[in-house]
C-alpha cells in the first residue's frame, strides 16, 4: 500500500491547521491611518477658510468694541475708497440701493445690514447711504471695523 502525496494521512489536517492560524482576519482595526486622512484635512480645511472670505476688499478701522454673535448672516453693504457701493459683491448704484436692498432683504425693513466702510472713505459717504436707508424704513444697520491692536 503505497502513501498517496500528500504524506501521511494525519499531515494534511496539520498543514490546513496551520495555514488557517496563519492567516486568521484581525479583530482590530488600525486607526492610525484614518488618524492621518483627518489631520491632512483639518489642515487643508485651517489653510483654505481664510480664503473663503467673500467680500470686497476694505481697509477697515480698528475698534475695541466687542463682536456681536448672530445666528442669522446679515446683509452686508461696502463703500470702498472712491466711493462705490456694493451690496453683498455686486456693485449697486446709490440711486438704486433701497430699490435693490427691498428687493433682496428677506425680512423686510427687519434685515439686519451692516455697513463696511473703507477707513479712507469720507464720513459724509458713508452718513449718506445710512441716512438713504434709514429714511427707507431700515433700521438694523450696524457699523463694521476690525478689532484694534494695543
Amino acid at each position: 500500500m503505497g502513501m498517496g502525496s500528500m504524506g501521511s494521512p494525519g499531515t494534511s489536517r496539520r498543514r490546513g491547521a496551520r495555514r488557517a492560524m496563519r492567516h486568521r482576519p484581525v479583530a482590530e482595526i488600525n486607526v492610525t491611518p484614518m488618524v492621518d486622512v483627518m489631520l491632512v484635512l483639518l489642515i487643508i480645511f485651517m489653510v483654505s477658510a481664510p480664503m473663503m472670505t467673500v467680500g470686497v476688499p476694505l481697509d477697515l478701522p480698528e475698534s475695541t468694541a466687542k463682536p456681536l454673535s448672530s445666528q442669522t448672516e446679515p446683509l452686508t453693504l461696502s463703500i470702498r475708497k472712491d466711493g462705490s457701493i456694493y451690496l453683498q459683491d455686486q456693485q449697486v448704484e446709490f440711486d438704486a440701493l433701497v430699490d435693490t436692498l427691498l428687493g433682496v432683504a428677506e425680512n423686510g425693513y427687519e434685515e439686519r445690514i451692516f455697513v463696511r466702510g473703507d477707513k479712507d472713505v469720507d464720513y459724509g459717504s458713508i452718513m449718506k447711504v445710512m441716512g438713504a436707508m434709514n429714511r427707507a424704513g431700515f433700521k438694523k444697520i450696524g457699523l463694521v471695523s476690525t478689532e484694534e491692536l494695543q
